[in-house]
């Protein structure tokens, strides 16, 4: 039996203006993670209309934002009506994220800012960033200080995201969520894996719950994030740590409904969302224009929409050569054309509702030479960290 969750709206308080009351009310605890290739403002859009309170861009890197690298801008820029705009930056130099995060806050281009602390790939962590960085508290604590400070004035609340550790035998989350908080951030976001884990096992809950009871003097409010496939995952999650909301990352590729259930579970409803596969399909092809509008070009639109076609199709009956096809799908009037073959089918409840999306098993950290050697030295920063596209 789903209980409505005791959750109050996430607030997060600003200096100045912009929103009403001084601050930015989330009625729904929910945000969208940040997927490199996936939360794109066409896929952010369809996860706002689904319900998801705050949507968060793709990771962009500090210093291309600040060489204003084209694909950087495009990734920053915000749907239709979509508000508040969230950017994830990523940044192993303070100097680099202060400057990157007073360049947004003078043109007005996000309203709230998020820290990548938890990105496990190889190119991210060898450079000492992503999971890699908190083991630095040292300069850790001076990236999180330099980007509250440059958004302080504009009243913009910063926050971060990470992951428990860099491994099993170097847990860092609880120093390093007492630093954030110490520094001013408005909260802490939890991926409950180390980076070593990549994303395969299970997400460790309880971590989630120890940061919640080690932050609580602060007052600074702790998301949970790992292992959410379904709504009643969701409320569970906060039921069982008493983290203040939910990241939701893998469970909504190719289900964007999913911010729907979240939002009726957490109301107490036990009716999941269940579309049938036409009603899919209808989100398939809104989705096609939204990328069409947000690549300005229709053959890169459909590259794009190529990786999702499994997801969206995960569970349902497809004949083998057009669940091929939709792999290699180059326009629009071609994807229409082979939706319009799909036969209607109900929703493949368990199949649908089942992990999807990357699980990379697990493997030892990418690190720089003697990374581990001592947590207290601030490394020289003479890497270069235009490490992606973004």
């Amino acid at each position: 039996m789903l209980t409505k969750t005791t959750t109050a709206p996430l607030r997060l308080p600003i200096e100045n203006g912009g929103f009403a009351n001084g601050e930015v009310v989330l009625n729904t605890p929910v945000v969208l993670a940040p997927m490199a290739g996936i939360t794109n403002s066409a896929f952010r859009t369809l996860c706002r209309e689904q319900g998801a309170g705050l949507f968060v861009s793709e990771m962009v890197t500090a210093r291309a934002l600040i060489e204003r690298h084209p694909e950087t801008m495009r990734l920053i820029t915000p749907g239709e009506g979509e508000t508040p705009r969230s950017v994830q930056l990523y940044a192993v130099d303070p100097n680099i994220v202060s400057h990157a995060v007073t360049m947004l806050m003078k043109e007005n281009l996000a309203d709230h800012i998020d820290l990548n602390f938890g990105c496990p790939v190889p190119k991210v962590t060898r450079r000492g960033g992503g999971a890699a960085l908190p083991f630095k508290r040292n300069l850790f604590s001076q990236i999180v200080g330099s980007a509250v400070r440059a958004a302080k004035p504009y009243g913009v609340p910063v926050t971060v995201k990470m992951r428990i550790g860099i491994d099993s035998d170097h847990l860092t989350y609880l120093e390093a969520g007492k630093s954030a908080a110490e520094q001013g951030v408005a909260w802490v976001a939890l991926h409950a894996r180390t980076a070593s884990q990549m994303y395969e096992g299970k997400a460790d809950w309880s971590a989630i719950k120890s940061l919640v009871e080690h932050l609580a003097p602060t007052g600074v409010p702790v998301l949970g994030n790992g292992d959410i496939w379904t709504g009643a995952d969701g409320l569970r999650m906060m039921n069982e740590t008493g983290c203040a909301g939910v990241v939701v990352g893998r469970g909504c590729l190719g289900r964007p409904w999913l911010f729907s259930d979240l939002v009726s579970s957490l109301s107490g409803s036990e009716n999941p969302t269940a579309p049938s596969l036409h009603e899919v399909r209808a989100i398939i092809a809104r989705h096609a224009r939204l990328l069409v509008t947000f690549f300005e070009n229709e053959g890169r639109a459909m590259r794009d929409l190529r990786k999702h076609m499994a997801w969206y199709l995960k569970g349902f009956s497809v004949p083998r050569e057009i669940r091929s096809r939709f792999g290699m799908v180059v326009s629009l009037s071609e994807l229409d054309f082979l939706l319009a073959q799909l036969d209607e089918q109900p929703y493949p409840v368990g199949i649908g509702d089942s992990p999807r999306g990357r699980t990379s098993h697990g493997k030892a950290v990418s690190l720089p030479d003697g990374w581990l050697n001592d947590p207290d030295e601030i490394p020289a920063i003479t890497i270069d960290d235009s490490v992606s596209g973004g």
